[in-house]
């Protein structure tokens, strides 16, 4: 690897900024640190400010050659991009409700059109489910529309917009909705009258996401966040009353815990849940009683999460429980809400290695989330007045198929020759005949369509799709090949690896089954992605961004390493606290792999990551520096032990179950220490880092890439920091500026692998 990688011509490349060192002293457990570039915390300091525009300067000073590139990956996505389109319309009450872009405008609008009333006498009746046709022009508006909210309109005069809630009462009379215009994730509520236009007086500030009105639109129910930005207060607001007088309904003291509220989609029901990482409670109330008093479902118990949904099932309420007490992968359980201490009846029993992830119910059916191979699956079941509780029993993800009862395995009409994420999408209504379902694969479109309940055991054909994302300029699935392979980890854990590629354009993949060629094609540039934490999986998904990538030879690899849930709660506990370094050797095993079957070698081969991500990026840096070309590390969590050394910090202690508690236990102390990219950077030869951070981000601050940046530099790294002066943990807001900032990012990893001029 070349000691002037990435450098810009020596007479014109600018001079690195770097960081003052002041002395800041940290003890614990015995272990005396000096950490000279934690000053750069204070956010309010004019001298902060200052570094980080020298570091936005140093970084575009550098890049400056990859601008007309950047540009170039701009206009493919536009041009790939139906700019002015209208999504599918959604029942909800009495309105069909769609969004809507308009070629030029940064941010969505939110319509509506009336819908056909349901007839009482026949509720059923296809013309009132059939949502709107296509408009031939899109840009055009259907008749009756009213605009909901304009995002365009609402951020005005802000560099940043985001919407946080959006709730319509039931009446469809109220508008309820939450805005960030800093990028801090806190969010002003206000309310409007959709008949007149009129926003009331009502504006309740700082605010967590998810607010909502009780089904009588009389009442919205919200939460707010402590001083470390975690949603810990329930709140009802009566409409059209001073703030001073909503009432708290619930607070959770305990500070790894978090809480949200929501409805039950039978409208029965409101619920609040507090949970921490390991632990869940749930409370309840009956909706027609907003004023009333929540009570428990289930108390607390340390390690059980559970979560519930209600049915109505042979004319008997039920409580659909699915937890993990005794189950590892776990189970669901149905309990009478009439009588919720009566045995209970396991309706999908605990299966090993089959992640059960939940369940919805609606009047006519039964939908069951699960995660087997790899993928997210769906099976529905249908429901009849008398359908038996007994009938619905899940016999398991491995019986045959024609053993599985009442349950229908749902299947996208596309080849088996894709990964695809498939399930239910956007599904408001109770009493609906019909399920939106939407499904994707790295190398299909994302598409919409219906699924027709009184036809589910004909699989696709009771399928009708109604939209597929358009891809413009010539997009054709077949031209491009996705297809699952794995790595053996150092302890001879099977790590699975998804690949996309142009076909043509790959020799390494399009000659072999198995990633081998015995003429020894040329190695391709590769862009390896990774995550790894929280059980968060990372799904077969379609993007326009990435052709830029595929077009020009790259490969697209995700390894899908312990710490996330692809393959069961086993895999996520075998990458969390004390074995959190699985994570980080899996990714090594992946790359490595890649190198060894020669689709790429290490000139070649650049990884990313965001977030808890960024701390795989920070880490495999340390670790195996050698196999890569290229790091982009986005919002990196590049400094875990000093941030969750502070309980004052935003979010950490609720991270301590993920990660461990190093403030009152050494062996976490030491364990986080061993694997923390800050603290590990070494004099070794880096490859090229780029970090991208956020001045308002309250997930993972910003002070952490910047540190890290600043200590890569001592060590003769060629690290570069770009911060966006006005955005949060998800960058930039509105679609333009979106595209820009992954161009951004795309151009430095085509540079970086070689292929910026494929």
């Amino acid at each position: 690897m070349s000691d002037d990688l990435n450098a810009a011509p020596a007479d014109t490349a600018p001079a690195a900024p770097r960081a003052l060192q002041k002395p800041h002293r940290r003890e614990h457990h015995g272990d005396v640190v000096n950490d000279p570039y934690e000053w750069l915390r204070d956010k309010d300091s004019p001298e902060v400010i200052a570094h980080l525009e020298a570091e936005n300067a140093y970084a575009e000073a550098r890049l400056a050659h990859l601008a007309p590139l950047r540009e170039r990956i701009v206009d493919e996505i536009k041009g790939r991009t139906q700019e002015t389109d209208l999504s599918i319309p959604v029942r909800e009450g009495d309105w069909w409700y769609y969004g809507r872009t308009v070629e030029g405008l940064q941010y969505g609008i939110q319509c509506r059109v009336p819908a056909k009333r349901i007839d009482p006498a026949d509720p059923m009746d296809p013309a009132a489910w059939t949502p709107p046709p296509p408009l031939p022009d899109p840009s055009q508006p259907r008749e009756g529309e009213q605009i909901v909210i304009d995002g365009n309109v609402e951020a005005e005069g802000h560099d940043f917009f985001a919407i946080g809630s959006l709730d319509v009462s039931d009446d469809g009379h109220w508008l309820l909705f939450a805005v960030d215009t800093e990028g801090d994730e806190r969010y002003t509520l206000r309310i409007r009258d959709l008949r007149t236009g009129e926003t009331l007086p009502d504006e309740i500030t700082e605010t967590a996401a998810g607010a909502f009105f009780d089904p009588s639109g009389q009442y919205v129910f919200y939460a707010t966040v402590d001083d470390s930005w975690r949603p810990d207060t329930i709140w009802r607001h009566r409409v059209g009353t001073p703030r001073a007088e909503d009432v708290q309904v619930f607070h959770e003291p305990d500070d790894s815990y978090w809480v949200g509220a929501g409805r039950t989609r039978s409208g029965r029901w409101l619920v609040i849940e507090a949970a921490s990482s390991i632990t869940s409670e749930t409370h309840v109330l009956e909706a027609a009683d907003p004023t009333g008093t929540f009570q428990v479902v289930r108390p607390r118990r340390h390690g059980i999460e559970y979560d519930l949904e209600h049915a109505v099932i042979g004319g008997r309420d039920w409580w659909l429980i699915t937890h993990n007490d005794g189950a590892p992968d776990f189970q669901i359980d149905a309990v009478p809400v009439d009588a919720p201490h009566e045995p209970p009846v396991t309706l999908v029993p605990h299966e090993p290695g089959v992640r059960i992830e939940g369940i919805d119910a609606f009047a006519h059916a039964l939908v069951l989330d699960y995660r087997a191979g790899g993928l997210p699956r769906t099976a529905i079941a249908r429901l009849a007045p008398d359908t038996a509780l007994e009938a619905l029993h899940w016999p398991g993800a491995t019986a045959p198929v024609e053993a599985r009862g009442a349950w229908v395995e749902l299947v996208a009409p596309l080849d088996g020759e894709k990964l695809v994420s498939l399930g239910t999408r956007g599904n408001p209504e109770w009493a609906q005949p019909t399920l939106r379902i939407g499904y994707t694969s790295f190398t299909e479109p994302a598409t919409v369509a219906e699924l027709d309940l009184a036809r589910l055991d004909e699989g696709p054909a009771a399928i009708t799709v109604l939209k597929q994302q358009p891809v413009l300029g010539g997009y054709t699935s077949a031209d491009y090949a996705e297809r699952r392979d794995w790595a053996i980890a150092a302890d001879g854990t099977r790590i699975p690896i998804s690949l996309v590629w142009k076909r043509g354009l790959v020799p390494s993949l399009d000659g072999s089954g198995d990633g081998n060629n015995a003429a020894e094609p040329a190695p391709s540039p590769v862009h390896l992605y990774g995550y790894g934490s929280y059980e968060s999986s990372i799904d077969p998904g379609f993007s326009i961004p990435r052709l830029s990538m595929l077009d020009r030879g790259v490969v697209f690899a995700i390894a899908h390493v312990r710490g996330g849930g692809e393959l069961g709660r086993a895999w996520y506990e075998n990458g969390k606290t004390t074995s959190k370094v699985n994570t980080f050797t899996d990714f090594v095993a992946v790359a490595r792999h890649l190198i060894d079957t020669g689709v790429t070698v290490p000139e070649r081969l650049v990884a990313e990551g965001g977030s808890a991500g960024g701390l795989l990026m920070g880490a495999v840096a340390n670790l195996a520096p050698e196999l890569f070309a290229g790091i982009l590390a986005d919002v990196p969590f590049v400094d875990p032990l000093t941030s969750i050394l502070d309980p004052e910090l935003p979010l950490t202690v609720i991270e301590w179950d993920e990660w461990g508690n190093p403030l009152h236990d050494p062996e976490a102390y030491a364990y986080i220490k061993s694997y923390a990219p800050y603290e590990n950077v070494t004099a070794q030869q880096y490859p090229r880092i780029l970090a991208t951070t956020s001045l308002n981000d309250t997930r993972v601050l910003y002070v952490e890439p910047a540190k890290w940046v600043a200590r890569l530099r001592d060590v003769g790294a060629d690290a570069l920091l770009k911060c966006e002066m006005e955005a949060g943990h998800g960058g930039v807001s509105g679609r333009y500026s979106a595209w820009k900032q992954r161009a951004y990012e795309l151009a430095w990893l085509l540079d970086v692998v070689g292929a910026s001029a494929e």
